[in-house]
């Protein structure tokens, strides 16, 4: 059993302004654009951003046909077929209904299971590696190049949409564009930019160019500085706000007002009394399996507050470094029995719970083991091989703010589908087999490897060309 570092009447002490906390009602929630958004056709990520009318996703009508369907909606698996028109999901047949379009392309995926596809709350693209020297892995272009290598990685193991929780400058929102445009294969990126934290908050320790997320971290100080690093964000494009303490209560509280009147959710990397101060500000998500009450547990469901447990990440530094140490924002006890006690704990209590890995360093090239070792914690803590691959689904679409269009396998939404051998819902472990993966309608991975972007076409004929 954990017991905090902080002798528990000290930690009372500082939680105790935090009491009475407000109910769901008086929480200042985001912005919703999309009531006066009406028949506007949007970007297709939080920030709703009016977009040009007509046709997306490839030409023609495809079929899946005779899968075993997982619709990620938590209901039971069956056989049946999907039926996608350009970048979008038309119908689910159920098994011997072959109700599609005439002239439609079939693909045969008898003996596979069709499922949404994955979801990865919490990475980092621009994050460097071991061995690098410290010149190329604060320059730009080697950034953008580990990034690449990243999104490559993640659309390979059937990952199709990544939250990027804290990269250098505008690498992410560069990337997440090409890939939009169809210009770079990898999945959709939902970026939140730089992490914003306190002066000499976690990340920015000591000497942070030494920090292998230079460049992805801001220090701001005091309610203005923090509400200005979010304006700042959300002008370069952040489709929400990644903080982490430390940071004062009228701080988090700043920086959570702007970012909801804003319209973008926010996502804390918080512990101990730091959390509570989060969730009384009403931050949407907190990531990391990190010490907090039982208080403060029962306060984010009162709120409705979301979690990201990011178990894989730690069991790597357990076992390779015996522990977290050297850091400020780390100081407490944790191991796995500890993470794995409070993952347990916020599923027993009803927390909305999203699938992210946090696969720093290295680690990334592991996958997609990694996505499957960080499901089966989940089981570990409770949850049954379908409820976690709902969890990688539907909830992360759901704590993303995108469960209108992402998640689940369903007519209207976008047609992210992974398609694997055998069946995860079963075995966990089915998910490496990795068949075809389709992103916005596009076949972006046949028969296990990534298709090769193909070249920009030409708008309109160049200097000299007829």
């Amino acid at each position: 059993m954990f017991r905090p570092l902080i002798p528990s009447a000290l930690l009372l002490a500082l939680l105790a302004p935090a009491t009475g906390f407000p109910q769901p009602e008086t929480q200042r929630q985001v912005v919703d654009r999309r009531e006066f958004l009406a028949g506007v056709p949007t970007s297709d990520d939080p920030r709703r951003v009016p977009a040009p009318p007509g046709e997306r996703g490839p030409e023609g009508v495809r079929v899946l046909f005779g899968g075993f369907v997982f619709d990620g909606t938590g209901s039971d698996p069956a056989p049946g077929s999907v039926v996608v028109e350009r970048n979008r999901i038309v119908a689910v047949l159920p098994e011997g209904d072959t109700d599609w379009p005439e002239g439609a392309e079939v693909l045969d995926v008898r003996g596979h299971t069709v499922l949404p596809g994955l979801i990865d709350l919490h990475t980092h693209l621009t994050y460097t590696e071991p061995g690098i020297p410290q010149a190329l892995a604060i320059d730009p272009a080697h950034q953008t190049l580990r990034a690449m290598e990243r999104l490559h990685v993640f659309i390979g193991s059937g990952i199709t949409s990544i939250r990027d929780t804290g990269s250098a400058g505008t690498v992410p929102f560069i990337v997440k564009d090409w890939v939009n445009q169809g210009r770079l294969p990898g999945p959709r990126v939902f970026a939140a930019g730089s992490l914003i934290t306190g002066a000499g908050g976690h990340g920015a320790e000591g000497l942070s160019i030494h920090h292998p997320l230079y460049g992805g971290i801001v220090e701001a100080s005091g309610p203005d500085e923090f509400r200005d690093a979010v304006r700042q964000q959300f002008k370069m494009g952040a489709d929400l706000i990644k903080i982490a303490s430390h940071y004062s209560r009228e701080e988090i509280a700043a920086a959570v007002d702007e970012a909801h009147a804003l319209g973008l959710k926010v996502t804390v990397d918080s512990e101990t009394f730091y959390t509570g101060w989060a969730v009384e500000a009403g931050a949407d998500t907190i990531e990391h399996p990190l010490p907090r009450t039982d208080e403060v547990i029962s306060m984010m469901v009162r709120q409705g507050t979301a979690s990201v447990p990011t178990i894989i990440t730690y069991d790597y530094i357990f076992n390779e470094r015996g522990s977290y140490h050297s850091s400020t924002s780390r100081r407490f006890r944790l191991d796995g029995q500890i993470s794995r006690a409070m993952l347990r704990k916020l599923k027993d209590a009803g927390i909305l719970i999203g699938v992210g890995t946090d696969l720093i360093l290295e680690n990334y090239r592991d996958l997609p083991y990694a996505y499957i070792w960080e499901l089966e914690a989940y089981v570990e803590a409770g949850f049954t091989p379908a409820e976690a691959l709902v969890a990688a689904t539907r909830d992360s679409a759901r704590i993303l703010g995108m469960d209108d269009k992402l998640g689940t396998i369903e007519p209207g939404k976008l047609a992210d589908i992974l398609i694997v051998e055998g069946d995860p819902s079963t075995s966990l472990g089915a998910l490496a087999n990795v068949a075809e993966v389709f992103r916005d309608g596009y076949w972006v991975v046949k028969g296990g490897r990534v298709e090769p972007t193909p070249p920009a076409t030409r708008i309109r004929p160049g200097p000299g060309i007829e």
